[in-house]
């Protein structure tokens, strides 16, 4: 288990440090539903269950409570060791040069000042850092977080690139690039609830 200054620990070079949000930093209510366009039948989903639903013939996403920035702001609760790492990793990293970005599965919210607002209402200091919808985009969470990963590596500017999430398949999607950006160092950690994570290679 790595001890928690090793997280903040700078090497040379700029590095970019990468949260998911549900359940990685919070949980919250917010569900998708799974609506079957033929009968009218609707089902919730949990984010972890979306993360590696396939959607049936005749099935749709509905994704009004996951754009929901009302919802999330009463609903999110923080896993406080999470939260606390992000805080001290966004406090020590950015004023070294490097960047700190948030890469969530869901799309654009209903209300952005809002939803920054949660983040900001818990003690995380979000002036510099910026949130990636990886809803926005038509594949799979993993697929569409790779995407996103790629443009971050693509600019040359990182030497390293850590994520923190709680769904192995996106953590293998950052490490599925490292024969694309071998010269970068990559570090994939999977988060539980408790706020604990654990190296995946």
């Amino acid at each position: 288990m790595k001890k928690f200054n090793e997280f903040l620990t700078e090497k040379a070079g700029k590095g970019l440090t990468i949260f998911d949000i549900d359940d990685t930093l919070f949980v919250s209510k917010a569900r998708v539903i799974v609506v079957n366009t033929n009968t009218g039948k609707t089902k919730a989903l949990t984010p972890m269950e979306f993360n590696s639903y396939k959607l049936r013939k005749h099935e749709e996403y509905d994704y009004g409570e996951f754009k929901s920035a009302k919802l999330f702001y009463q609903t999110a609760t923080p896993i406080g060791r999470m939260v606390e790492k992000a805080k001290a990793i966004i406090k020590n990293a950015t004023r070294k040069g490097s960047k700190v970005i948030i890469v969530t599965a869901r799309a654009n919210m209903d209300d952005k000042k809002l939803f920054v607002k949660t983040f900001e209402s818990h003690g995380i200091p979000m002036k510099d850092v910026y949130i990636e919808r990886a809803g926005n985009m038509s594949g799979s969470s993993a697929e569409n977080k790779k995407v996103i990963f790629r443009k971050y590596l693509k600019t040359g500017e990182y030497s390293r690139i850590r994520l923190f999430d709680d769904h192995k398949e996106n953590l293998k999607a950052l490490l599925d690039l490292k024969n694309e950006f071998p010269s970068v160092d990559m570090f994939a950690y999977l988060a539980n609830l408790k706020g604990s994570v654990k190296r995946i290679k």
